[in-house]
């Protein structure tokens, strides 16, 4: 497994002319564990694609490689290319493909139909982490596992129960189960970041088609009942929705009426949905 210690990042950084960026998440593993971490939970095969974002120096992608069939690396950073060119004649990588640009513009470009058996592995740019993860969820083809490293409040937040629930969290449980592998201190990164990291895997991509009611509609009414979180449920839902009916529903599903959305599982939100829009 490729390691790179900081001196050793240092002078890629300065041989390429980069200059470690926040809005790019550029903070490199100077550690093997998480990567060893992130390449078991991915449960890899021989025939799996692999798609991962920001491969950086390739210490994550040429841990991927000699395991599946494909790694697709969707990179940034364009002064990395003659980095890319090199490593991959030197180690004689014939099964990655690195995509240039934004992987929120480049993935829905790609068919994802013709992608079988893909994961999702990364370590992504904390600032964007929300908006790649809805992508991959969202997706007509969902993969069948993601592997991620964020911040760990964000982790934390992503696989929360029932008493601390955010619109994140639902918007991830809603069509996946959620769960941290393992905590990744900030001092195993250069330059190191000002919070701690968490590896998290998202699994167990849920059927959607069953389900009574449009996506559009559970989100409407899971976004109207954390517009104020402070406030009961009930009340951020009234102007939205007929009292008379609001009131019954939360009687006959067994809902208390001084509940807060936080309160509330995925599946107590999808019952209310379906009670309210049915």
């Amino acid at each position: 497994m490729l390691f790179l210690p900081p001196k050793q990042l240092q002078r890629l950084c300065q041989e390429y002319g980069i200059k470690p960026s926040k809005s790019y998440g550029q903070n490199y593993l100077v550690d093997p564990l998480p990567i060893e971490a992130m390449v078991a939970a991915g449960e890899l095969k021989k025939t799996d694609t692999v798609v991962e974002i920001g491969p950086g120096f390739g210490v994550l992608t040429l841990a991927l490689a000699p395991e599946v069939k494909k790694v697709i690396s969707f990179e940034i950073e364009k002064k990395l290319t003659k980095y890319w060119q090199e490593q991959i004649e030197e180690n004689e990588i014939k099964n990655l493909e690195i995509i240039w640009g934004d992987v929120l513009q480049q993935f829905p470009k790609l068919e994802t139909s013709k992608l079988d058996n893909y994961k999702v592995i990364a370590n992504l740019p904390y600032q964007i982490t929300s908006p790649i993860i809805r992508m991959f969820l969202e997706t007509k083809n969902p993969p069948q596992i993601m592997i991620f490293m964020v911040q760990k409040e964000v982790a934390e937040r992503i696989c929360a129960k029932p008493g601390d629930m955010s619109l994140l969290a639902i918007s991830v449980q809603y069509y996946a189960d959620a769960e941290v592998i393992l905590n990744v201190p900030r001092i195993l990164f250069w330059p190191a970041p000002e919070v701690d990291s968490a590896v998290i895997a998202i699994k167990t991509v849920k059927n959607q088609e069953k389900k009574k009611i449009s996506d559009n509609d559970f989100f409407k009414l899971v976004r109207a009942g954390f517009a104020q979180k402070r406030k009961l449920l009930i009340k951020n839902l009234l102007p939205y929705y007929n009292k008379e009916k609001l009131n019954q529903a939360f009687t006959e599903l067994g809902l208390k009426p001084t509940a807060r959305a936080q309160e509330l599982s995925v599946s107590d939100w999808q019952r209310l949905s379906t009670y309210l829009y049915n």
